[in-house]
C-alpha cells in the first residue's frame, strides 16, 4: 500500500460514515412522529420493547442514537428506566442489518440478475433516483426518499473505496504477519473495542472488517472477538451522552454497557472453551463479508435469548452503580432529543398540551373562587399561573432550537402553530389570577353585585367554560372541525360583555348599582373577553396551519361575515344559548 491507498482508504471512511448519517438523517424524517408512537406503546413487557427496539433501529440504522434518544427521553422524565432495557437489547439486533446490507458487496456471479444485487450495479441507480427526486419533487416525502436513496449509495461507494484502498494487503507478508496477532481472542477484542470507540459507530467498524474480510486474509477466528469489541466500544456514545444529565438517565447508559459487557464475557467464556476444548475447524477458514453479517447476528442474537430473562437484573445493577441521592430539576425536554426533531417536536407537541391544560385548570379554578371565594383555590391558580410561565419560558426557547434542526415542510408547520399558541395559553393563566384578585377584592370589601348582574356573569361564565373546554379539546385533538366552532362563541362572549356593561350603566342610573361593583364588574368582563380572544388565536393557529399560512386571516374574515352559512348557524345556536 501506498500513500494513495491510505487516502483512498480514509477517504472511503468518510463517504461511508456521511452516507450512512445522510441515509438515518432521511429514514428518520420520513418516519416522522412514528417512532415517538412507537415508543409510547412501550409496556413493562421486555419482550414488547425487544422487537420494538429493533423496529426503531432497523429505521434509523444506529444503535447509538437510539441509546442517546432513551438517554434523553429518561432524562426529560418521558419514560421509565425499566422500559429502555428491551429497546437496548433490540436495538443491538437491529443494527445488524447494516452488515447484512454491506455483505451484498461479496457477491460473485455471472448471472445478470444476482449481479443486480450487487452495490456497484445498482447503488448508480439509486443514486440517479434520488438526485431527481431531490432535484424535482415539490413534496418534502419524496425529497426524503431521495435523501436516503442518496445517502445509501454514497455508504457503499464508501465501502467500495475501502475494499478497493485494502486489497493490496492480500499480497504483503507484514500484513499477514501482523494479523497473527489477532489470533490472541483478547487483543482482537481490544482492537474491535478501540475501532468503534474512536469512529462512535458499530455499523461503520463492522463494515470496515467486511472490506478487510475481502483481502482472504481474515478468518473467522480473528473476526468473532472483533465483533465482541465492537459491541462494547458502541456504548462509549451512550457513556459521553449521559454526562450531566440525571442520575436515572446515566443508568440507561450503565444497562447498555452491563448489556453488552455481560454478553461478550459470556460468549467470550463459551468461545474459550469450545476453542480449547474441541476442536472447531471452520475457525481458520476466510471469513467473507456474508459470514462476519451471520456472526454479528448470531452474537447479538445469542446474548440478547440468554440476557432478557435477566432485564430486571440489568436494572438492578444499574441502580447500584448509580447510587440515589436528591437530584436536581429533572430536564424539562432534553436536548439530546434534538438529534431526532421527529422525536422532540412529538414530545413539544405533548408539553404544548399539558401547558394547555395548565392553563385551563387555572381559569376554571378562577371562575370558581368569583363565585364561592377560598384562599387555597386562590393559591393554587396563582401557582398553576407561575407554572404556565415556566412552560412558556422552556418550550419557546427549546422550539426555537429545534426550528434550526433539519425538518421536514410538515414540522416546521407545526412549530409555527406550538410557536403561535404558547403565549396565548400563558395569558390565559394570567387573566385568571386577574380574576381571583377581582373575587378577593370582593370579598374583602364585601361587595354584593345585584341580582341582575349576578345572572349576567355566571351566563357570560358559563359561556367562557364553553369556549376554554371546545378550544383546549380542539388542540388536544388537532380537531379542526371542533376549532370552527370557537370563533362564533368568541364573538358571542364580547358581545356579552359590551350588553352586560351596558346592562350595569342602566341600573346605574336607576339607582340599583353601585360605581364600585361597577368597576369589579368592567373587569371580570374585560378579562372573560381577552381569554375568548386568546382561545380564537389558537383555533385560528390551528385552521390556517391547515392552509399552510399564517399571514392573513382570510378564513376567519369571511366566517366573522353572516354571509357564511357555517358561521351563522354556530352564531345563532350560541346566541340563544346566552341570551341574557
Amino acid at each position: 500500500m501506498d500513500i494513495f491507498s491510505f487516502i483512498s482508504l480514509f477517504g472511503g471512511l468518510a463517504l461511508f460514515l456521511y452516507g450512512m448519517n445522510l441515509m438515518s438523517a432521511g429514514l428518520e424524517k420520513l418516519a416522522g412522529g412514528k417512532l415517538e408512537g412507537i415508543l409510547k406503546k412501550m409496556t413493562s413487557n421486555p419482550v414488547k420493547s425487544l422487537f420494538l427496539g429493533i423496529g426503531i433501529t432497523a429505521v434509523i440504522q444506529s444503535s447509538s442514537a437510539v441509546t442517546v434518544m432513551l438517554v434523553g427521553l429518561v432524562n426529560s422524565g418521558i419514560m421509565q428506566l425499566s422500559g429502555t432495557v428491551g429497546v437496548i437489547m433490540g436495538s443491538n439486533i437491529g443494527t445488524t442489518v447494516t452488515a447484512w446490507i454491506l455483505s451484498l458487496v461479496g457477491i460473485e456471479s455471472d448471472n445478470v440478475w444476482i449481479r443486480l444485487l450487487k452495490p456497484e450495479s445498482f447503488s448508480p441507480i439509486l443514486a440517479l433516483a434520488g438526485i431527481l427526486l431531490m432535484m424535482t419533487a415539490k413534496n418534502s416525502r419524496k425529497k426524503d426518499i431521495g435523501s436516503i436513496m442518496i445517502g445509501f449509495a454514497i455508504l457503499m461507494y464508501g465501502m467500495d473505496f475501502m475494499s478497493d484502498a485494502v486489497s493490496p494487503l492480500a499480497d504483503m507478508p507484514e500484513f499477514a504477519s501482523m494479523l497473527t496477532a489477532f489470533t490472541n481472542p483478547l487483543l482482537g477484542i481490544v482492537t474491535g473495542l478501540a475501532l468503534t470507540a474512536v469512529i462512535q459507530s458499530s455499523s461503520a467498524s463492522v463494515g470496515i472488517l467486511q472490506a478487510l474480510s475481502l483481502t482472504g486474509s481474515i478468518s473467522y477466528g480473528m473476526a468473532i472477538p472483533i465483533i465482541m469489541g465492537q459491541n462494547i466500544g458502541t456504548c462509549v456514545t451512550a457513556l459521553i451522552s449521559s454526562i450531566g444529565v440525571s442520575r436515572n438517565a446515566k443508568r440507561v447508559a450503565v444497562i447498555h454497557i452491563s448489556f453488552n459487557i455481560i454478553g461478550t464475557v459470556i460468549c467470550m467464556a463459551a468461545y474459550f472453551v469450545l476453542h480449547y476444548l474441541v476442536e472447531l475447524p471452520f475457525l481458520a477458514e476466510a471469513a467473507g463479508p456474508a459470514g462476519i453479517a451471520v456472526a454479528h447476528s448470531v452474537f447479538n442474537i445469542t446474548t440478547t435469548v440468554l440476557l432478557l430473562p435477566f432485564s430486571h437484573h440489568l436494572v438492578k445493577i444499574a441502580e447500584h452503580s448509580v447510587k440515589t441521592e436528591p437530584e436536581k430539576e429533572i430536564a424539562f425536554l432534553d436536548e439530546r432529543l434534538l438529534n431526532t426533531p421527529s422525536i422532540a417536536l412529538s414530545e413539544c407537541n405533548h408539553i404544548t398540551t399539558e401547558m394547555a391544560y395548565v392553563a385551563k385548570n387555572a381559569m376554571m379554578h378562577a371562575m370558581d373562587v368569583l363565585f364561592a371565594y377560598d384562599e387555597k383555590m386562590e393559591a393554587e391558580v396563582v401557582r398553576l399561573e407561575g407554572e404556565a410561565d415556566i412552560y412558556e419560558d422552556r418550550l419557546g426557547s427549546y422550539l426555537v432550537k429545534l426550528s434550526g434542526c433539519d425538518l421536514s415542510d410538515a414540522d416546521s408547520k407545526q412549530i409555527s402553530k406550538l410557536l403561535h399558541t404558547i403565549g396565548d395559553f400563558e395569558r390565559i393563566s394570567d387573566h385568571a389570577v386577574n380574576i381571583v384578585e377581582a373575587a378577593r377584592e370582593i370579598q374583602e370589601k364585601k361587595i354584593t353585585l345585584s341580582p341582575e348582574g349576578m345572572h349576567e356573569i355566571r351566563t357570560a361564565t358559563k359561556a367562557l367554560r364553553e369556549i376554554l373546554d371546545t378550544t383546549i379539546k380542539a388542540f388536544d385533538n388537532a380537531d379542526l372541525e371542533l376549532a370552527r366552532r370557537v370563533e362564533p362563541l368568541e364573538e358571542i362572549i364580547d358581545e356579552l360583555s359590551e350588553t352586560i356593561k351596558l346592562n350595569h350603566i342602566s341600573r346605574l342610573q336607576a339607582g340599583v348599582c353601585t360605581i364600585q361593583q361597577g368597576f369589579i364588574l368592567s373587569d371580570i368582563m374585560t378579562n372573560y373577553a381577552r381569554v375568548s380572544d386568546h382561545c380564537s388565536n389558537i383555533a385560528v393557529a390551528m385552521i390556517e396551519l391547515s392552509k399552510a399560512s399564517f399571514e392573513t386571516h382570510e378564513y376567519v374574515d369571511k366566517l366573522k361575515t353572516m354571509d357564511d352559512p357555517a358561521f351563522r348557524q354556530m352564531y345563532g345556536e350560541y346566541q340563544k344559548k346566552y341570551a341574557i
